[in-house]
């Protein structure tokens, strides 16, 4: 499997980052005029462990619903709780205010083996596509995780959705009747 995504075209955006856009303009307002992945250095390796890792570690996880009263809530951390979404967001933006890219920092939606909707931090460089996750301390390529890529942001427009094609088999199938 390659180590980048293979994205197959526009899709809708989540429910949540359509809130957020609605909230935070800014947000979903991000262009990046190339579509060329970030070059990963030692540097920008040893950057986005120490992010990981200070993220995972400082953030308790929490649920919207516990949260903010809601089933689905995209928000930047607040009093040191959150769930995935959460992560991510705060990730993206600790990156990108040391200079990362918007285009290569994309919040991306994927399914548990479990069938559970997740949201991960894509970090899209000329290695492969990393994934930042809460659920997992490593930062592992895409391809060597568990989860079905589902969609994720535009690397050019942070309010557009793109789907993925994953190449493996979908998690839930449905038999007809006949």
């Amino acid at each position: 499997m390659s180590p980048f995504m293979h994205v197959v075209g526009p899709t809708t955006q989540p429910i949540g980052h359509h809130d957020l856009c609605s909230r935070m303009p800014a947000e979903c307002r991000e262009r990046t005029a190339s579509d060329q992945p970030v070059h990963l250095t030692p540097e920008r390796w040893n950057l986005l462990i120490a992010i990981n890792d200070n993220v995972n570690t400082a953030i308790q996880p929490d649920t919207d619903k516990d949260i903010y009263g809601k089933d689905e809530y995209w928000a930047y951390p607040d009093a040191g709780k959150g769930d995935c979404e959460d992560y991510v967001l705060l990730k993206r933006r600790e990156l990108m205010e040391r200079g990362w890219p918007a285009g290569s920092l994309l919040i991306t939606v994927v399914r548990q083996t479990n069938g559970d909707g997740h949201a991960i931090l894509t970090v899209r460089t000329d290695r492969g596509d990393l994934v930042l996750d809460n659920l997992e301390g490593k930062i592992l390529l895409w391809s060597h995780t568990d989860y079905q890529f589902v969609k994720r942001q535009s690397d050019t427009d942070s309010g557009r959705w793109v789907s993925i094609d994953d190449g493996r088999a979908p998690l839930v199938g449905s038999i007809a009747k006949r």
